[in-house]
């Protein structure tokens, strides 16, 4: 039986998947949260912690997941794990043609620059400015994850897409450096 699933759904099978790769103890809401805001957050959205938990019921629910709880003092932890139908799941979504919607450019400095007219040239330019700020901290950061993966075997699919992000904050960088550019020559 082949389930469809979200896109979050699908995300944290891979997290689970590539945690039992090193660990037989699987993980809380929490901690994939932490991992999802750790990695996703550069390429997807990182979900909710009430998303995280909606998405693991379902799973487990289609027996893509176990769940278990762990004590430790009073402490009661649920604890999750990909099962064998949840690799093959994971599997098949991997070698079934993309055939996801092209990505839609969600970009709240983009949609300010859509109605830049209504403002004045001094303003947009001082957006585009700290949007630069801000994408260079955000690039530091990505660079800092891609130092960490270095050249490692085991973790060459999340290197290449810290360099394919790395690449998109020059080229993000370059379209601004661009437009303000052209919107300084409106101040002359």
């Amino acid at each position: 039986m082949t389930t469809e699933l979200s896109m979050t759904g699908y995300a944290l099978l891979g997290l689970l998947v590539f945690d039992a790769r090193t660990s037989d103890e699987g993980m809380t809401g929490y901690e994939l949260k932490q991992r999802a805001d750790l990695t996703l957050r550069y390429y997807w959205v990182s979900p909710a912690m009430s998303q995280i938990y909606t998405e693991l019921d379902r799973l487990h629910g289609l027996d893509l997941v176990e769940a278990f709880e762990t004590h430790e003092g009073k402490r009661r932890s649920r604890h999750f794990r990909v099962t064998e139908h949840g690799r093959e799941e994971l599997h098949r979504w991997l070698h079934t043609p993309a055939a996801e919607a092209f990505p839609v450019l969600k970009h709240p400095v983009a949609l300010r620059l859509l109605m830049g007219a209504l403002s004045d040239p001094e303003t947009v330019d001082s957006w585009l400015a700290d949007y630069l700020e801000q994408l260079e901290r955000h690039r530091a950061d990505l660079q800092g994850v891609r130092e960490l993966l270095a050249d490692r075997h085991e973790v060459r699919y999340p290197a290449r897409v810290a360099e394919w992000g790395l690449s998109y904050y020059d080229a993000e960088r370059e379209i601004v450096e661009k437009l303000r550019t052209e919107i300084r020559s409106e101040l002359d």
